[in-house]
């Protein structure tokens, strides 16, 4: 087995983020406010799908009492998941504002 030089080894195959060539902070600060709105997104999508199947059962509609529960539960599991996420990004933001200069 060949030992490769370290030279040969390109950094975008250890991490891709060094394969980036602009790594300004304002791209950074839109990755990340793209993630989580695409977040907030699907937590709102499986909110309002778990509604309409609860809407459907409640009119009468043919809806599986199964599927129903478990949309009902995928949103729920999914908005507390992320209200623990906020509370600790504020918690985190909050130790950070108390730390001294």
């Amino acid at each position: 087995m060949a030992i490769q030089q370290i030279n040969s080894i390109t950094p975008g195959i250890i991490s891709p983020s060094f394969a980036k060539k602009n790594n300004s902070p304002s791209e950074g600060a839109g990755n990340f406010s793209q993630l989580l709105k695409n977040s907030i997104d699907e937590v709102n999508k499986m909110q309002v799908q778990s509604d309409q199947l609860t809407e459907k059962l409640v009119r009468g509609e043919n809806v599986d009492l199964h599927q129903m529960m478990i949309a009902s539960q995928k949103a729920s599991i999914t908005l507390q998941t992320t209200m623990e996420v906020r509370n600790k990004v504020v918690e985190a933001y909050q130790e950070i504002m108390r730390m001294p200069m």
